[in-house]
């Protein structure tokens, strides 16, 4: 049976409306507030003892951001029967680009479980000395954050096909599609700019966002009033 007959245009707004303001709530606390508040750039020493004596925290940190991971599936769902009447298969495209990204991202979250990991005292790891696991926990941290960095190209890839599907929708303000098209570059910018620059420090993302914001509260007061 299939599911997606059963959902209307108007309650698939809802469902990716929601979805989107609470994986920001969980996004925020997750990365910003319960994990890259207690690293340290540059200091392995201090970013373990961070981690050891806040690892409630970090532990809620990792598992908000697995929460973060689900609901990118159910938005990126819920986005697809949305937009599918403007165009199925590139609404299809879309979704599937944004999956790919969630896939990804929950990947890369097991290096956060390897810090812990490492940092656990286990008598394996007697084998090493202290300031070779404080390395090896900067390492993993640098993983994570590698990884999701590869899982932002497809997630701006994914943005930029939504910019292109509202700013075709004729429901939707194209001004809102053209934001989207930007923050998507700036995600894109960002990224490569990681793998291609040495030392690449702008966060171009952090300031074209603002498509994003948005599309949530439009799917949230604007999307819930669509006459089907």
């Amino acid at each position: 049976m299939n599911i997606t007959t059963k959902i209307t245009q108007r309650q698939a707004s809802l469902i990716a409306g929601i979805g989107l303001l609470v994986m920001t709530v969980f996004a925020i606390f997750g990365n910003f507030l319960a994990i890259e508040n207690l690293i340290v750039p540059g200091d392995a020493a201090t970013t373990a003892n961070n981690i050891l004596s806040s690892e409630g925290l970090f532990r809620l940190g990792i598992c908000s951001l697995i929460i973060v991971a689900i609901l990118d599936v159910v938005v990126a769902w819920a986005l697809y029967i949305f937009l599918k009447p403007v165009n199925k298969n590139i609404s299809l495209l879309a979704a599937i680009f944004r999956i790919v990204y969630a896939a990804i991202f929950a990947v890369t979250i097991a290096n956060l479980f390897n810090v812990l990991e490492l940092l656990s005292g286990d008598n394996y790891l007697t084998v090493f000395e202290t300031e070779e696991l404080y390395v090896q926990v900067m390492i993993h941290i640098a993983s994570f954050r590698n990884g999701w960095d590869v899982g932002i190209i497809f997630f701006g890839i994914h943005l930029l096909i939504l910019g292109y599907l509202v700013y075709k929708s004729g429901f939707i303000h194209k001004v809102l599609g053209i934001l989207l098209v930007i923050a998507s570059l700036g995600y894109l910018i960002d990224a490569f700019g990681v793998f291609l620059i040495p030392n690449y420090s702008l966060s171009i993302g952090m300031f074209t966002f603002i498509g994003e914001l948005l599309l949530m509260f439009w799917l949230l007061v604007k999307g819930g009033k669509i006459t089907e």
